[in-house]
């Protein structure tokens, strides 16, 4: 910086001293103004409208107001409706495909009991079953 405020040249890239942030000012007081598209469409689609069905007013979200509406349209014979469900149920079961599933949790000593009472129980009546159609099969 210049000794003096007399040997400050102003020009390209040196403003003037009086349009400088002044010290612990921030260049931007109030932040980002601008959302991203996401979450734009997220809160557009999360805020509630009252709506009449069968007579009764509710208040739901616009996002199950959108989804009502195209199951109705698909269900009224709207082939681009119908499409656009289906291509959305594809979707969801894709999603749904690619998340693992929960590991099978282990049966205690007490589950593992009821089970093979449960068997054992099953095979003695498929027994018992076999048995009776061999005796009504057999001529007396």
């Amino acid at each position: 910086m210049a000794d003096s405020d007399s040997d400050y040249q102003v020009g390209p890239g040196r403003p003037p001293l009086h349009t400088r942030f002044q010290q612990g000012q921030s260049a931007n007081p109030g932040g980002r103004s601008a959302k991203s598209l996401p979450a734009l469409l997220a809160d557009a689609l999360n805020e509630t409208v009252v709506v009449t069905i069968d007579g009764r007013r509710r208040t739901i979200t616009k996002r199950e107001a959108v989804v009502a509406q195209m199951v109705d349209k698909s269900a009224s014979a709207d082939l681009r409706a119908t499409k656009m469900l289906i291509d959305m149920m594809k979707d969801v079961e894709h999603k749904a495909g690619d998340a693992a599933p929960p590991a099978p949790r282990r049966l205690a000593e007490a589950d593992k009991e009821v089970v093979r009472l449960f068997v054992a129980r099953l095979r003695r009546q498929i027994l018992h079953e076999i048995e009776e159609a061999k005796a009504a099969e057999r001529p007396e």
